[in-house]
C-alpha cells in the first residue's frame, strides 16, 4: 500500500522485507504471525507525537521505518533526548508490561512506518509465546543499559567537547571506514545539544573548533572524522582546547541544570 511520505506502507510482518534480527523481526513464524493479526499499521509525518511521558499507557509500537526522538523535560522546562530509536525499536514497552506511566515522549524525526499493539493484546501474546517475551526481556535488559551509558555521559564527562566526541565516536563506530568514519546527520544542532546535556550555541562552537582542526569535518549532512585519535584522547580526558576550557567554565552549572532531568531517566 502506498504513503503519502514517499515510501511503501508494509501491513504484512511474514513477507516483510524490512525485517531484521531486531526483536519481532526474528520470531519464529508462529509467533510472528501472531503479532501480525494484533498490529495495527500506519505512517506518521516527522514531529508526530506518539505518547507523552505521564501518559496511561496505551500499548507499544514497533518502528518499522524511519526515526523516533525519545526525551524528557524537567519541571523548568529543560529536554534532553535519551535516544533516537531506530528501525527495529520497540517503544513504550516498560510502561506497556509494568502499567505504569510513559516516561518519556516520543516524537518521530521524520516520516515513519510503525506498528501499534494494544496493550491487552501485547501482554496476552507475551503470555502465549515464550519466544517473545524473552526477547521483551532482552530489550528492557538493552534500554536499560543505553540508559546508564546516558547517565554516565552526562555524569562524568568534564566538558561539553568531550560530551560530543563521545557521541560522534558512538554514532560512527558501525561505520565501513574506520579510518575516516562518516555519518549522516539527521539532527539539528539544538536537537545534538538535547542529547549531551548542552547549549545549542555550544555545540555550534565545538563541531567549528573541531572544523577548524581537522578533527570532524561537516559537509552538507555528511559528517566525516577525519581524526579519531584525538576524538578518542578527548574521551579518555587526556586532551581538549584550552580555549574551550576557558569558554566552557560554566559546564559545571550546565550539568547541575540538567540534573533535576537525569532523575527521570529509566528504561
Amino acid at each position: 500500500m502506498g504513503s503519502p511520505y514517499g515510501f511503501e506502507l508494509v501491513e504484512n510482518c511474514v513477507i516483510c522485507k524490512l525485517r531484521s534480527d531486531s526483536f519481532f523481526c526474528s520470531l519464529p513464524k508462529s509467533a510472528l504471525e501472531a503479532f501480525d493479526k494484533i498490529k495495527y499499521t500506519a505512517s506518521y509525518p516527522a514531529g508526530a507525537i506518539l505518547f507523552v511521558e505521564g501518559q496511561s499507557p496505551r500499548g507499544i509500537y514497533m518502528l518499522c521505518k524511519g526515526r523516533v526522538k525519545m526525551s524528557t523535560t524537567s519541571a523548568e522546562g529543560k529536554t534532553l533526548i535519551l535516544k533516537i530509536a531506530q528501525p527495529g525499536e520497540v517503544l513504550g514497552m516498560h510502561a506497556t508490561v509494568s502499567g505504569s506511566p510513559y516516561e518519556i515522549t516520543a516524537e518521530t524525526g521524520q516520516p515513519c512506518q510503525l506498528n501499534f499493539i494494544k496493550r491487552d493484546d501485547f501482554l496476552r501474546f507475551l503470555q502465549d509465546h515464550g519466544d517473545a517475551c524473552l526477547k521483551a526481556a532482552q530489550h528492557l535488559s538493552k534500554d536499560c543499559q543505553s540508559a546508564y551509558q546516558q547517565i554516565r555521559s552526562l555524569g562524568l564527562s568534564h566538558s561539553a567537547p568531550e560530551r560530543l566526541a563521545r557521541l560522534l565516536l558512538e554514532w560512527t563506530a558501525t561505520s565501513p571506514d574506520q579510518s575516516e568514519p562518516k555519518v549522516k546527520l539527521a539532527l539539528t544542532h539544538e536537537e545534538i545539544a538535547q542529547i549531551i546535556g548542552t547549549s545549542r550555541e555550544t555545540v555550534t562552537r565545538v563541531l567549528a573548533d573541531f572544523r577548524k582542526r581537522q578533527i570532524a569535518v561537516l559537509k552538507g549532512s555528511t559528517l566525516t572524522i577525519r581524526n579519531k585519535a584525538v576524538l578518542e584522547r578527548l574521551v579518555g580526558g587526556s586532551e581538549w582546547p584550552h580555549a574551550f576550557s576557558r569558554r566552557n567554565s560554566s559546564i559545571t552549572e550546565e550539568i547541575s541544570s540538567f540534573a533535576s532531568v537525569i532523575p527521570f531517566i529509566t528504561i
